[in-house]
């Protein structure tokens, strides 16, 4: 089997990082015109560390993470690159990877796996909750059908499954909605990932059994020392599972850094409605939330703005809704994408943007032989 490797020496990885995904894109051509959910996305993770996908639902974050494991609908055209560290220490691309082939087969679900948001839909009802455990160990780690059922008991023992000889051999519908999830860990732990990807993994569970799924998934980071991308619009999970942040708004992460940072001092106005949000501990009976007024627009024919334009209180007009801003560096680990922010590294990007904006209003309009003015083609 060959490997997609990375002849480039500038483009190595940081020693530390399992995974680093750079200017992802992510087109579904459609009648109406081309839909980007996702517009550029930049992200790293390190080994052992949690990286927590914060936005409203509707900016990108689920078809991001199915674009690291190549299983997208075949309508959704990525671009970019996925840089993933493999388990002999080598770097691979993986968009550059077939999404049937054998290369990235080797890699879903033994060395990144998946908890999707829905386990009653993830789950088969026609086979047995031991059978479909059981089949990723029999293709990454032996093909002796006692040692793998073995592998898969001890890990549904793990993450807390009682009577595991015969949940083993009972189906989906026999589950109750905790258990059920407990047993999609399971899964996704059974061939010990280097990353694991939850996608909102407790959002149909109530608050009990939440809190019991998180400190497990903790528990097994640590055991496992593997790294975790965490999705979810619930902050307070975030708080409690997260090393680092990555607020993504209309496809495009628009502020990231470390948990204390971003819950101490929230620079972008929509990390800061997202905060706002959320109610305080200690707060007053009476205080009305925050909401951020409107929705996330259509990730379609979109003007060159600011995606957060039309929602912004701290728009500034005649710049936010002529350049989109990009993300830059605060303070070590801190960055932000926003014109209106009062960090000097923010304000001089606002500079350079404002001066090459007024360069290209200062241009002389082509005009063709009739004085008409030339269009674009």
């Amino acid at each position: 089997m060959q490997l997609t490797l990375i002849s480039n020496r500038e483009e190595f990885m940081e020693k530390d990082n399992i995974i680093e995904v750079k200017d992802l894109h992510v087109d579904i051509k459609m009648m109406e015109g081309t839909l980007t959910p996702v517009r550029g996305v930049n992200f790293e993770i390190k080994r052992g560390e949690t990286l927590g996908l914060v936005g409203e639902s509707g900016c990108g974050k689920s078809i991001t993470c199915k674009s690291i494991l190549a299983i997208n609908d075949k309508k959704c055209t990525p671009h970019g690159e996925i840089m993933f560290r493999n388990e002999d220490d080598t770097e691979v691309d993986i968009l550059k990877m077939d999404p049937k082939g054998k290369e990235i087969r080797n890699i879903r679900g033994k060395q990144i796996s998946m908890i999707f948001q829905e386990p009653m839909v993830a789950f088969s009802p026609m086979y047995t909750i031991g059978n479909q455990i059981t089949e990723a160990t029999l293709l990454h780690i032996t093909k002796d059908k006692k040692k793998a059922k073995e592998i898969s008991l001890d890990v549904m023992r793990k993450v807390g499954i009682a009577n595991v000889e015969k949940r083993y051999n009972q189906y989906p519908h026999e589950f109750s909605g905790g258990m059920l999830q407990r047993a999609l860990i399971a899964m996704a732990l059974v061939c010990n990932p280097k990353l694991l990807i939850a996608d909102e993994p407790t959002t149909a569970l109530d608050v009990t059994i939440q809190a019991q799924i998180l400190e497990l998934m903790k528990e097994l980071q640590k055991e496992f020392n593997m790294a975790i991308l965490f999705i979810t619009h619930d902050l307070g999970v975030v708080a409690r599972m997260c090393d680092r942040v990555a607020v993504m708004y209309l496809g495009k992460v628009v502020e990231t850094g470390d948990s204390k940072t971003i819950y101490a001092n929230p620079q972008h106005p929509y990390t800061r409605g997202l905060m706002g949000s959320v109610h305080k501990i200690g707060g007053r009976k009476d205080e009305r939330l925050f909401s951020i007024e409107g929705t996330v627009p259509l990730a379609m024919n979109l003007p060159k703005q600011c995606g957060f334009y039309e929602r912004c209180d701290c728009r500034i007009e005649g710049l936010c809704d002529k350049a989109e801003p990009e993300l830059v560096e605060t303070e070590p680990g801190h960055k932000i994408a926003c014109f209106a922010c009062n960090n000097p590294a923010c304000q001089a990007h606002r500079a350079e943007v404002e001066k090459r904006l007024k360069e290209e209003e200062s241009k002389p309009v082509e005009t063709n032989e009739g004085g008409k003015k030339r269009g674009k083609r």
